[in-house]
């Protein structure tokens, strides 16, 4: 006989395992049949569309005016200088201003230059052995490239208008994910064997690691579906278990999964705090007495915490507040 049922199982077990370099596997279950797919789907298109990288987006050779002139002291012409440049995958050191950044670059031959001969005070290179071009003897290679943080792929004629004069733009390929894919395999849970395991493949090129960027699709994802409580709250009220299970699963959003400053995020990872909802059940004065707490920091925390619907200060009701505590004891148990 069919169990009767009045809200689906909701998953508990959550595993990640590293495979290989920038590559994990995580696997969650047991989902009732047919929800694995409802999630496997939009996750997969978010971690290859949504994720943060860095890309170059405009590149200035000296002594060239366009994309399909030569270099007499290089090997490569320029069309082939960018294809090998396109193949670089660079970081942003300073993660506080890391929306952009303008680098100068000079050479001088002989000499073969890879990816690792870019390295400088503001920038990483995350595949140092990218072949890039080999420079002739006694010819210097004066180049700038302007580097951006962005999401997905823009191709180069809708930054034209946007670079510096004197400047050829380029395909920026930002996404940092290299693969995404799932397997749903069945599981048994109290006899059902209907049940399902969700099994994520991720790789990323190094600017970011996998794990951070599936926190980060899950955290698109929960503003993307945030909507939804705002309009629909002033059509209707849900019922309290509705409205009691989302508003738990707000509270146990880890911090990582906020985009906080890399200075913010430390000083509350330090402090040992990891879930929304633990700085949720803290005083103004509290989160400003947190050790290394800066005025810069504390207003970040605010407005993240306001986008979530949860201004500092708020009052959480008791029910709510159980819950979370008992989650709380058993994720840091």
């Amino acid at each position: 006989m069919k169990t009767i049922k009045t809200e689906p199982y909701i998953p508990e077990d959550v595993k990640v395992e590293e495979v290989g370099e920038n590559r994990i596997t995580i696997t969650v279950a047991p989902f009732e049949s047919g929800y694995a797919i409802t999630f496997a789907h939009p996750l997969r298109r978010l971690l290859l569309s949504s994720s943060v990288g860095y890309a170059a987006i405009a590149l200035r050779i000296e002594g060239v005016t366009h994309e399909f002139d030569s270099i007499r002291g290089i090997v490569e012409d320029v069309s082939q200088f960018i294809a090998n440049l396109k193949h670089i995958r660079f970081n942003i050191k300073d993660k506080q201003n890391d929306s952009s950044v303008d680098l100068s670059y000079n050479f001088k031959g002989p000499m073969v230059l890879n990816g690792r001969d870019l390295v400088n005070d503001l920038t990483d290179i995350v595949n140092p052995d990218v072949y890039l071009a080999t420079i002739n003897e006694n010819f210097s290679l004066n180049f700038s490239l302007v580097i951006k943080k962005g999401i997905g792929y823009v191709p180069s004629e809708e930054i034209r208008a946007d670079i510096p004069e004197g400047y050829i733009p380029l395909d920026a390929y930002f996404t940092p994910v290299k693969r995404v894919v799932y397997d749903i395999n069945n599981v048994l849970l109290e006899d059902n064997p209907n049940f399902e395991e969700l099994v994520f493949d991720i790789q990323t090129d190094g600017q970011i690691k996998p794990l951070e960027a599936f926190k980060d699709a899950i955290a698109v994802m929960y503003k993307q579906m945030s909507i939804f409580g705002v309009e629909l709250n002033e059509i209707s009220t849900p019922s309290r278990n509705t409205e009691d299970s989302g508003e738990l699963r707000t509270l146990l959003m880890t911090l990582s999964s906020l985009d906080l400053s890399a200075r913010c995020f430390n000083c509350l990872d330090r402090s040992g705090l990891k879930y929304v909802g633990e700085l949720t059940l803290m005083q103004e004065n509290d989160i400003k007495n947190i050790k290394n707490m800066g005025k810069k920091s504390f207003d970040e925390i605010a407005e993240k915490l306001q986008e979530l619907g949860y201004p500092i200060g708020v009052e959480i009701s008791e029910d709510l507040v159980a819950m979370f505590s008992r989650k709380l004891a058993k994720l840091k148990a």
